[in-house]
Order: C-alpha cells, then sequence, then structure tokens
C-alpha cells in the first residue's frame, strides 16, 4: 500500500518554530510530527510514502533519509511549485500512487495526531464497497467546523455543512483519507479543495463513507492546540500502559522525558510535559504542561507552564514561563525574567520581562 501525506505550506501558525525547521519536522512527544504518522503507516503495512510538499524540500527528505532506512520504508516527494491545496497535490502525485495493484491509498494532513487505528479503516472501506473513505471525530463544538452529516447505521455521507448556526451533527473531518485509486480521475492538475469540491461530488454520488475515530484526536498546528495534543498523547500512553511514561517521586501525572536529559534533585515534573534529548534541567525547577526540545537548558529554580521551549533553548533561574510562551531555536531567558505569553524568534536574549502577550522580534 501506498500513502500520501500532505505536508503543505509555511506553517505561519507554529512560528517561530517553523522559523527553523519546515512544520512536519516539529518535535511533538520529543519525535518530529510526520514521523508519527509514518510509524503508524508502516506497522499496516505501507511500503510507500509521498510528501506532497512546496516548502523545503530537500531539507525534508535529508532529514527523513535516516528513517527511510530505519523503517524500511520509502519515502519519497511530490513537489509543488504552487499551492495546490488539498486535492490538487493528489493529481500532481498520480504516478506515485497508481499502480498496477489497483489498491487504495491513505492521504493525511500532517498536522493531525490520533490514535491512527488504519487498519479498522481498511476494514471498513472494503465493507462498504464505496470509492472512499474518511475519518470523522465528534466535537463538543460543531458550530465551529465544516459537520459530515452521516447516515448513522452505514457512515454514508450524505452532506457537508461549513459551520451550521443551527445543529445538524458532532462529526467533522479528522484528516485521514482512505480511497481507490479512482478518485484521482476526478482531480484535475490546479489548485483544488478535496474537502469542498471532490469530496461533495462523491457524496452525492453516494460513494463516500464515514468512520467514526475511536481514541484521541488533535489538530496540532497551532501552539494551544499543540499542549492539548500533547496532554491527549500522554493519556493515550497512560491508558496502553506505555513504559515511556516516567515514573518517580518528582513526577506527577504524564510524563516522557528522553532517556540522555538529565534532572537535577528537588524538580516537580508534571503533568503533561515532555522533555527531549540531551536537556538538563537544574535543581528545583517546576515543569507543567510543557515541551522541553532538544539541547534545552532549565537552571536552578525556573518555572515553566503551559509553553513551548524550542531547541537549544535556556531558561534562567528562578525565571517563571507561562501562559502560552513559545521560545525559538536558540533563545536565551536571562535569570529572573518573567514571560507571560511571549512569543519569541530565534537567536534571542531576553533581559526583560514580557509582561503580556507578544512577539519579541
Amino acid at each position: 500500500m501506498k500513502a500520501l501525506i500532505l505536508v503543505g505550506g509555511f506553517g505561519t501558525r507554529l512560528r517561530p518554530l517553523t522559523l527553523s525547521v519546515p512544520k512536519p519536522l516539529v518535535d511533538f512527544a520529543n519525535k518530529p510530527m510526520i514521523l508519527h504518522q509514518i510509524e503508524a503507516l508502516k506497522s499496516i503495512g505501507v511500503t510507500e510514502v509521498v510528501l506532497a510538499i512546496n516548502y523545503q524540500p530537500e531539507v525534508m527528505l535529508n532529514f527523513l533519509k535516516d528513517f527511510e532506512a530505519k523503517l524500511e520504508i520509502k519515502i519519497t516527494c511530490s513537489q509543488e511549485t504552487e499551492p495546490l491545496g488539498t486535492a490538487g497535490p493528489l493529481a500532481l502525485a498520480r504516478d506515485k500512487l497508481i499502480d498496477e495493484s489497483g489498491e487504495p491509498f491513505f492521504v493525511l494532513n500532517s498536522d493531525v495526531i490520533s490514535e491512527y487505528p488504519l487498519i479498522e479503516m481498511i476494514e471498513f472501506h472494503k465493507s462498504h464497497g464505496g470509492e472512499a473513505s474518511i475519518m470523522v471525530t465528534k466535537v463538543d463544538e460543531p458550530s465551529k467546523y465544516g459537520v459530515v452529516v452521516t447516515e448513522e447505521s452505514t457512515g454514508k455521507v450524505e452532506r457537508f455543512v461549513e459551520k451550521p448556526k443551527l445543529f445538524v451533527g458532532n462529526k467533522i473531518n479528522a484528516g485521514i483519507y482512505l480511497l481507490n485509486p479512482s478518485v484521482l480521475d476526478r482531480i484535475q492538475l490546479r489548485p483544488t479543495s478535496i474537502e469542498k469540491e471532490i469530496f461533495p461530488k462523491i457524496a452525492a454520488e453516494g460513494k463516500l463513507y464515514a468512520m467514526v475515530l475511536l481514541g484521541f484526536w488533535m489538530d496540532i498546528g497551532q501552539p494551544k492546540d499543540y499542549i492539548t495534543g500533547l496532554r491527549l498523547y500522554l493519556d493515550s500512553l497512560r491508558k496502553k500502559a506505555s513504559p515511556k511514561l516516567a515514573t518517580g517521586t518528582n513526577i506527577i501525572g504524564n510524563v516522557l522525558v528522553d532517556e540522555s536529559a538529565k534532572i537535577g534533585e528537588g524538580c516537580l515534573i508534571g503533568p503533561d510535559v515532555a522533555i527531549g534529548p540531551g536537556c538538563v534541567v537544574e535543581s528545583g525547577v517546576r515543569l507543567s504542561c510543557c515541551t522541553v526540545m532538544r539541547g534545552v537548558r532549565i537552571k536552578k529554580h525556573a518555572c515553566i507552564s503551559s509553553s513551548i521551549i524550542g531547541w537549544h533553548s535556556t531558561v534562567g533561574q528562578w525565571a517563571r514561563v507561562e501562559n502560552m510562551t513559545i521560545l525559538g531555536e536558540d533563545v536565551h531567558v536571562c535569570d529572573e525574567i518573567y514571560s507571560n505569553g511571549g512569543v519569541v524568534l530565534p537567536h534571542k536574549e531576553i533581559k526583560s520581562s514580557i509582561l503580556k502577550p507578544e512577539i519579541v522580534m
């Protein structure tokens, strides 16, 4: 089987992290976002992954070459010269996706993190005999999204309603699809939306089916959702009794600590924290609801909550970093500084407190 991952553009919502690497290579739970998807695809027998990309393809491919060998899966690029939306890239990659097997192929949005029930999706797809299957997830506030209205018993998609004012259902598109090769015949090589142009036509012919995603789901393309996604992901590891979760008297709730990280005495870590490779957390530090990326140093008695600390940054002694502060790569926060929602671009030194959410250039 093959799969296409829609890698897309500039990742502006996750700046300043995406100023250093393309969005799919931003670490999530101690490994690049896209690796969660590639590993899930590999585990169910996908042999080739095509990345539909229009920004820094060489950076992506150079990085993923290592994983191609480790995971024994072929990773190729289909590069857009202009943004083609969510369907155009499928037309562009047509020759890479179609082979003599006639097997359906997966399409995934690169920002989506979930439990990826892909085997179940293959079974669902075979059982209904339609042309395309989409994964849907239930949400509390459907009025903020495009809602997928389905026939309850079969999952057949009846229609799509964009941001409904009145309740029509609570299922939304989860950004994971399984498509027969014939779907490619419906897509022209031009900027096209698969959600707004292609799927409604397939649904109108009664050939589109939706499977409800069990377990957690999150689009982690912006910081607050990234932090929520981390909580949901760690919670799913807890439910599976994963040995990856840290234990100890200084750990509260679900915490992921890379084995190469060093943690000092008297720290209190958790809940919902990921500490990456090569990090040094000095004594007396308090961490909660945050990601600390590779090579970060957090000095004594610093306190970090609801924030993302980018690669190779330093947080000084007695500093307090909170309220969705995002530090880009190689940012140095001096001792006793307070950051309330600061978004700091890479390679900066912060010598004075950031008292209200703002961007520091």
